[in-house]
């Protein structure tokens, strides 16, 4: 775990809340010169904390209203196989989240699309070519908290 200040967990709940701030405005938000912001902004860069900065858009806006978790089972575990199915996943837009876990199921997906043709779409490309044991899917009904802020505090 990376060693951080009061000052630099400021920097980062700031940015977390909004990264297109100017410096200026993030210098005076956590209470250092602006020099100073710089400085403690570009080690967090170079120390790998922060990775990059984004915008969060809203899906819904631009027609991503439906969400899928896939639970996916397989019965390959070699390290020739999870390399061909990381970069098929991977290639695959509408899975904005990818994680192998632990339990009943080896992987979980997290699929953004505008309705149900456009789950299927991507359902068809996801077993094209490579053996699945059991794709699950489940449908979120309503996000109620979605793409929230690290609680640098706790960790």
């Amino acid at each position: 775990m990376e060693n951080l200040d009061h000052f630099d967990c400021r920097i980062l709940e700031e940015l977390q809340r909004d990264a297109g701030q100017s410096q200026r405005a993030l210098a005076e938000r956590v209470g250092l010169s602006q020099n100073a912001c710089w400085r403690r902004l570009k080690a967090l860069e170079a120390r790998g904390v922060i990775r990059n900065r984004t915008v969060v858009i809203d899906r819904e806006k631009l027609g991503g209203s439906f969400i899928i978790f896939a639970l996916i089972k397989t019965r390959h575990h070699s390290t020739d196989w999870l390399r061909k199915f990381r970069a098929h996943v991977s290639a695959i837009p509408e899975v904005i989240d990818f994680f192998r876990i632990g339990g009943e199921y080896d992987y979980l997906l997290k699929i953004v699309v505008n309705n149900m043709a456009g789950y299927d779409n991507v359902y068809k490309r996801l077993i094209e070519n490579i053996e699945l044991d059991t794709v699950t899917s489940y449908f979120a009904m309503e996000a109620i908290e979605e793409q929230r802020p690290l609680p640098l505090g706790r960790l």
